[in-house]
């Protein structure tokens, strides 16, 4: 006779869509960044920058504060652009494409959002202002933000070391004594 333990199946399955869920839920794209048609949105930097200025289109770019200017009645941050992935996140391990400036309305603390934080806007765009860098001067690509997101940098450690099937000794004492440890360092944008 053979037995079902359908608890069991039924627990596996549970688990595998809590886990499902859980990945869909990780690559998702914060709402305050979605726009109802995704098509339309441009959310590459180049072709930003090529618009010059043309409305009618939203645009969605992330990367590197560089400056923060309170005025008045808005706030100026001046980006480095890094690319973005269909979550919003700026990809670190990509190199840096350009700059431009961001405009939003009210006033934004320039602790919290403090140069090298990472951050996602999207917004209309503005006509290309002048700028300057050091010595060198340019015009950037501008817009003005209706949302912007706020990532913060998170490190994981992995640690690899020997298997226990290569010594005889489980305990902790003996984890110092066989084998070297290696380990990585592992960013993450959240």
């Amino acid at each position: 006779m053979t037995r079902y333990h359908l608890g069991g199946c039924i627990g596996k399955l549970l688990g595998i869509a809590v886990l499902c869920f859980g990945i869909s839920a990780c690559s998702s794209l914060p709402a305050e960044l979605s726009v109802t048609d995704e098509n339309s949105v441009i959310k590459d930097y180049q072709t930003f920058s090529a618009l010059d200025g043309a409305s009618g289109q939203h645009v969605r770019l992330g990367g590197v504060i560089a400056t923060v200017t309170n005025l008045s009645d808005r706030t100026r941050l001046e980006m480095v652009n890094l690319p973005i992935g269909s979550d919003g996140k700026p990809d670190i391990r990509q190199e840096p494409q350009g700059r431009f400036i961001v405009y939003i309305n009210g006033f934004l603390d320039p602790v919290t959002y403090a140069q090298g934080r990472l951050m996602t806007v999207l917004g209309s765009p503005l006509a290309p202002e002048k700028s300057q860098v050091g010595e060198f001067k340019a015009d950037f690509p501008a817009l003005s933000a209706s949302a912007y997101h706020l990532w913060r940098v998170t490190e994981r450690v992995v640690i690899h070391e020997p298997g226990s099937f290569l010594r005889d000794c489980d305990h902790w004492r003996c984890r110092d004594s066989f084998g070297s440890k290696t380990g990585q360092v592992i960013p993450e944008v959240k």
